[in-house]
């Protein structure tokens, strides 16, 4: 069975609506993105994705490899915890940003005790 466009767009506003409602992962910074996607960029929104999928991906490579260290790395682990908070907020990826958010404390106190907890 195909769709056609019109049950294809209804099918990605119900799923736009479960990640900002339902599922929290999404908050209005996505959609002011949106907003700034038009017919003179309509990839805009999806570079911008890809970007941050890029980033994160790098992101997460480099604290891991910090975290591998002995003695832990904390100082640069929280650096790039705190940009990634940075760069999740404006994309509107809300649970990426708590978590980063939640995960900086322990970085501070050099203490990953209950983080996996978290």
């Amino acid at each position: 069975m195909t769709m056609d466009v019109n049950q294809l767009r209804a099918k990605l506003c119900e799923h736009q609506s479960a990640m900002f409602h339902q599922k929290g992962f999404l908050d209005d910074q996505f959609s002011q993105l949106q907003n700034l996607q038009d017919e003179s960029t309509p990839d805009f929104v999806l570079e911008v994705v890809t970007m941050f999928f890029d980033d994160s991906e790098n992101l997460i490579k480099n604290m891991a490899r910090c975290l591998e260290q002995v003695p832990a790395d904390f100082k640069q682990i929280d650096a790039y915890a705190h940009q990634y908070k940075g760069s999740s907020a404006s994309v509107g990826a809300a649970r990426v940003k708590s978590v980063c958010a939640n995960f900086r404390p322990f970085c501070e106190t050099k203490n990953l005790d209950g983080w996996s907890s978290q």
